[in-house]
């Protein structure tokens, strides 16, 4: 299966589960490369490690800034949407 289509239904199920769940994000719905938003941010994210034992995952800004590539670990209760990623790099 491409990854493109794994994704699809990846962001599928995570839509259909967030439904049925009154909006909690499941992790095992998330994977490495997806965007989200999170709690007291109006920024998008990308995912780019996860720990489902330890429930946190590793994430950075979305597009990359320029001056900063930070990464950052964060509970994974605190994503309030996984979303795909813009194609659009802007500055």
């Amino acid at each position: 299966m491409c990854l493109i289509s794994t994704a699809i239904m990846n962001y599928s199920k995570l839509i259909e589960n967030k439904s049925k769940n009154n909006s909690r994000i499941i992790p095992e719905n998330l994977y490495k490369g997806s965007c989200v938003k999170i709690k007291n941010s109006k920024k998008t994210f990308q995912v780019i490690g996860i720990n489902i034992q330890k429930k946190i995952c590793w994430i950075r800004e979305w597009p990359f800034p320029d001056i900063s590539k930070k990464t950052f670990a964060l509970e994974i209760s605190q994503i309030t949407l996984q979303t795909y990623c813009s194609e659009q790099f802007t500055k």
